[in-house]
């Protein structure tokens, strides 16, 4: 067996060791990490965001500029697409498999068949890596929330940044978008500056409430940091102290130039010096697999006729369907838009799908080999529902394709959406 494949083992017999698979706690974490020697404490210099939507490729971006700059940088991120070792990037590459596996096995070993999450594991995992690589800074991803999130026990990160909030999660995180931005704007920590997108008012208020009372000092999209000029091929970023003129983001869509923003209003906080020229090298080649990627080759790819194009979305709340809807209308109105899309049933989908009922000239509803998914009728009866006009089922994105190209009259565009989790099988289906 090789090591790949003794990862995934470990990692399968870690979740059988806590009944839920999520359970937003911050006891057991801190258990572990004390019976690591405490990593957590050992991390280079720490950049931590939360938020609903955004977040990976705020991260992303800023990997994209630091690494340009010529910092060392370390990155936890989640979920991940195809392997697991996507989850943690080392001083620029993907973490080996076997000091992936070594590692796992330490943990696993320490912790000694007691209660813990998936999660906490793999972040325990992560932290414990960081702290033997030295790096000049490490990004941190929430999973899920902030508050009682496994990442959230870092006790002086040098800036907070928070994404675009908007409702998911409710099951966890509260069905209000005070109680979720509440549980988001926990990770910011006293006297530690914090960066934020513009929100919505309901939630800016928590979280400048949240600021005030701990001492956090908040810089506001808008107020404190703004995106000028947000155009085809360029913006430009001014901050309390720089400006930065930037080429468009290599990731499309209008939200990239905010998330970029962020990125870049998180990276003037830490005050480590950033060149112009790694903000415009790094904006370019920003890499974030299934956020609106455009799958160029690969058999999936190969089954389009000459002049189609075939996308591929994970996005899977509200938030993300809003922005899928205005790449729609402002990219990919030249063309049909065919939608191919499979959800998990523990997301909200009516809410998603509406926005993108007005942009499908076609919605094909396929299952994800996830238990939770919506079986592709129940998927097209909730697409029904949202109002998108004659949705069908296939059993497949294949079939689905196979299907769409033999109804097609002219060129037109395809896209695959609506899981994380979809977007995995179908890049290792075209790989």
């Amino acid at each position: 067996m090789d090591a790949a494949s003794q990862v995934d083992a470990a990692l399968d017999r870690l979740t059988h060791l806590f009944p839920k698979l999520i359970d937003l706690s911050l006891d057991r974490m801190h258990r572990l990490l004390a019976d690591l020697g405490n990593p957590e404490r050992r991390l280079p210099p720490v950049i931590h965001i939360a938020g609903t939507n955004g977040k990976g490729s705020t991260v992303a971006a800023m990997r994209a500029v630091l690494e340009s700059s010529g910092y060392k940088v370390h990155v936890y991120t989640s979920p991940h697409i195809v392997r697991f070792a996507e989850r943690i990037r080392l001083v620029g590459s993907l973490v080996d498999e076997t000091l992936l596996l070594s590692l796992l096995e330490h943990v696993e070993e320490v912790n000694a068949g007691r209660p813990i999450t998936f999660f906490e594991v793999t972040t325990a995992v992560a932290f414990l890596a960081f702290a033997r690589i030295p790096a000049d800074v490490t990004l941190l991803e929430t999973g899920l929330g902030g508050r009682f999130d496994a990442t959230n026990v870092v006790a002086r990160p040098i800036v907070t940044a928070l994404s675009s909030i908007s409702m998911d999660h409710m099951q966890y995180l509260g069905d209000t978008l005070a109680a979720i931005a509440a549980e988001k704007a926990a990770i910011m920590k006293p006297g530690v500056p914090c960066v934020s997108v513009a929100q919505e008012p309901e939630a800016l208020a928590v979280i400048a409430d949240y600021a005030r009372t701990i001492g956090a000092p908040l810089k506001l999209q808008d107020r404190d940091w703004r995106i000028r000029s947000p155009r085809e091929g360029s913006f430009a970023f001014e901050g309390e102290a720089v400006q930065w003129p930037a080429p468009a983001p290599s990731l499309p869509g209008r939200h990239q130039y905010e998330n970029s923003g962020l990125a870049l209003a998180a990276l003037e906080q830490t005050g480590l010096p950033i060149p112009p020229f790694a903000v415009r090298s790094g904006l370019r080649n920003i890499d974030w697999p299934a956020r609106a990627q455009h799958l160029k080759k690969g058999p999936l790819a190969r089954m389009l006729p000459s002049g189609w194009e075939l996308w591929l979305d994970g996005g899977h709340n509200e938030g993300a369907g809003r922005v899928i809807a205005d790449l729609a209308a402002e990219r990919w109105s030249d063309a049909p838009l065919h939608i191919i899309c499979g959800m998990l049933s523990t997301k909200a989908a009516p809410d998603f799908l509406r926005h993108l009922k007005a942009h499908a000239a076609s919605f094909t509803a396929v299952g994800i080999h996830n238990a939770a998914a919506y079986a592709p009728e129940e998927l097209s009866a909730a697409a029904r529902a949202a109002g998108v006009a004659d949705p069908v089922t296939a059993p497949s994105p294949e079939e689905a394709l196979r299907s769409i190209v033999a109804n097609g009259t002219r060129r037109s565009r395809v896209l695959i959406c609506g899981s994380l989790y979809l977007a995995g099988e179908v890049l290792r289906e075209n790989a």
